[in-house]
Formats: C-alpha cells, sequence, structure tokens
C-alpha cells in the first residue's frame, strides 16, 4: 500500500536522517530499491521523473507495477511512489494515476505563477491524503533535457511557498542533477541555514545526490534536510555492471544472453548502491 512521504519525512527531520528518493526507470529498478529497503527496514521513495515515466508507457502502468510488486514481495516498509520536477500538468497526471507523492516545479515560473499553481495542487492533494513537494530557486545540472546552473534559492521565497501548505521543499543550495564538474564550489550551507530558519519544521529536499561528498551529505542532513534524491549513481553502476558482463564474455556463455541473466549484476549493483545511500543517510531500522 503505498503511502504518502509527509510521516516518513516529518519522523526523519526530527530524528536528523533523510529518506532516499531513489529514481525508477523500470521492473528491474524499481525490484532492486524495493528488495532494499525491506531488507534494511528503510523507508523509501520511488522517483519517477516525467521522461521515465513516458518511457515506461505511462503513469498507469508505473502505478499498476508497483503496486503489484509491493503485493508479490510482501513489501512492509513505508513506500511513496513520487512524481520527480513534475509540470503541473504532470502532477494532474499522477493524481488520477494513483501516486502518493507528487513534486511539483514551479522554480521557472516568476515566484507568482508558482505560487498560484502550488496553492491550487496544495488543496487537491490534501484532499486526497498526498505529499506535495514543491521547489524554489533552479537545481543546476541537466534533468530531462532542462539545464539549470545550480542558483541557490531566495529564503524568503521559501518561506512563501512553504506557507501555502506543502509538505516539503527543494530549495536551490549550489547543488545539480547529474555528474559535478572538477569548479564545483560545493553546497551553499549559509543558503541551507537560511532556509530552515524561516520554515522551521519542514522537511528540506536535496537534490542532485550523486557525487555529494558523504561529510556535505551529513551536513546538510544536521540542517534540516529529511530527502535526498539518487538518480545518476544508480544508473553508472547499472552500465558499469552490464559493461563488465558483457567484456567478459559472460553473455556468450550457455543461456547467459538470456535477459534475466544479462541483466542481473546490474540489478545486484542497483541494490549494493541503494543500501550504501541508505547508510549514508541514516535511514537504516527506521521502518520498524
Amino acid at each position: 500500500m503505498l503511502v504518502s512521504a509527509k510521516d516518513m519525512l516529518q519522523k526523519a527531520k526530527a530524528g536528523k536522517y533523510a529518506v532516499g528518493q531513489f529514481n525508477i526507470n523500470n521492473l528491474e529498478w524499481t525490484k532492486a530499491i524495493l528488495l532494499t529497503a525491506q531488507e534494511l527496514k528503510s523507508p523509501v521513495i520511488l522517483g519517477v521523473s516525467e521522461g521515465a515515466g513516458k518511457y515506461m508507457t505511462g503513469y498507469k502502468t508505473v502505478v499498476g507495477m508497483v503496486n503489484g510488486m509491493m503485493e508479490e514481495l510482501n513489501i512492509t516498509v513505508p513506500v511513496a511512489l513520487h512524481l520527480d520536477h513534475g509540470s503541473y500538468e504532470g502532477c494532474l497526471k499522477c493524481i488520477e494515476a494513483g501516486f502518493s507523492s507528487i513534486m511539483f516545479d514551479g522554480s521557472h515560473y516568476p515566484i507568482e505563477e508558482n505560487v498560484a499553481k502550488t496553492t491550487e495542487l496544495v488543496k487537491i492533494v490534501s484532499e486526497k491524503g498526498m505529499s506535495l513537494e514543491a521547489e524554489v530557486g533552479s537545481i543546476g545540472g541537466e534533468e530531462d533535457g532542462v539545464i539549470g546552473k545550480g542558483e541557490c534559492a531566495d529564503p524568503n521565497e521559501c518561506k512563501a511557498i512553504a506557507d501555502l501548505g506543502v509538505t516539503m521543499l527543494a530549495a536551490g543550495i549550489g547543488n545539480i542533477h547529474g555528474k559535478y564538474p572538477d569548479n564545483w564550489e560545493g553546497l551553499s550551507f549559509e543558503t541551507l541555514d537560511a532556509v530552515q530558519q524561516l520554515t522551521g519544521d519542514m522537511p528540506l529536499v536535496l537534490h542532485g545526490g550523486t557525487g555529494i561528498p558523504a561529510d556535505m551529505i551529513k551536513k546538510a542532513i544536521s540542517l534540516g534536510v529529511a530527502k535526498i534524491n539518487v538518480n545518476t549513481e544508480c544508473q553508472l553502476a547499472f552500465a558499469e555492471a552490464t559493461r563488465k558482463y558483457i567484456e567478459e564474455g559472460k553473455d556468450q556463455q550457455g543461456k547467459g544472453f538470456d535477459p534475466r541473466k544479462l541483466l542481473a549484476p546490474g540489478f545486484e549493483a542497483i541494490k549494493a548502491t541503494v543500501k550504501e545511500k541508505m547508510e549514508l543517510f541514516g535511514s537504516i531500522g527506521k521502518a520498524e
């Protein structure tokens, strides 16, 4: 049974740990993440970008796969199915399809329009018991074709959006999606601190969790970050393990070409990456 991300994130913020959002791309990804969360007794958020939703043929397919899998695998830990960087239209489609959480990325709109659209969504999700993430200040890097350079959010704008009744807030603090460039200046903890002081108990979200040094992640959690998004890291681990399998010629031995065998090393690599992140975020055992 999918749940909203609200309780798990409020507990995380109070307990000074973070819940990982791991983006899914297909069955292997979903199964690896759910099994790892269950084994480690950790709450988890499955993220779906609009591009990945389209790739998996639509949001109803995603909801059907996740619900079916949770039932078949006897998953008992809290799981939220969350739209990542959703457009306003995308949010409405996911609400209809049965997601339990959505992110409305209105960061590219003027603040007034971001406020108006967010207000509308707050009303809808509160009626349905879903959680809503909002974003202020663009997250850098490329996500589904949108390129941002990683600006820092205005803490007062963050407060204005938080006060609308959203569940969690993604504030840009110099973080970017994808691999971090060599000249990256690091996270702006000043901005994070200022945002947390104005938004109080609101769980904060860190996007672009791949490649941020562990000590920075821990510091961000101590300053109110309760949700950290991971995507690229699982993709890189999956690709590396698959490459190794093929380069060693294992796909040409016996039935090694069978997709269940071909994709197995990548599947295990995702599990290992998710475990490593859950350890770092401190969420292991928190679903007990």
